[in-house]
């Protein structure tokens, strides 16, 4: 089973948000994910202070295997990119969680957060995925 932190929010796409005291939020892909993508090659993410929109695409990941989009699971400024993780894109692979995130973005609307999946929300919908898989 992946790994899924308590303290994160999850959207169906695979993405994690995690709300910071500061009221910012720093966007990853998930322990599944990655996974499920394999060797990550590439990173394309969107530009410092660009706009992001909740359910759209804010850029690319390419593995081995596929090339995905990454949607931000919230609308707001981008703060900070990982150049760390862009110009390292393994680190995708090794901590997910941690030197692996992607962006930080400063939400228009904060609330938004509390409308993605809790850990527990997002490990019953990867439960129902492989039950939809084994069929």
């Amino acid at each position: 089973m992946s790994n899924v932190p308590d303290e994160l929010r999850y959207t169906r796409e695979h993405e994690w948000a995690r709300l910071d005291e500061t009221g910012k939020v720093t966007i990853g892909i998930t322990d599944f994910a990655q996974e499920q993508l394999g060797d990550v090659v590439y990173l394309d993410l969107p530009a410092l202070e660009g706009e992001v929109v909740a359910g759209e695409s804010m850029g690319e990941i390419e593995s081995t295997k596929s090339v995905s989009d990454l949607y931000s699971p919230l609308t707001g400024t981008v703060d900070e990119v990982n150049t760390e993780c862009r110009d390292n894109p393994a680190a995708v692979n090794q901590d997910p969680y941690g030197t692996g995130w992607m962006v930080v973005i400063n939400p228009t609307d904060v609330e938004q957060f509390d409308e993605l999946m809790s850990s527990d929300e997002y490990e019953s919908f990867l439960a129902e995925m492989a039950g939809e898989d084994a069929n």
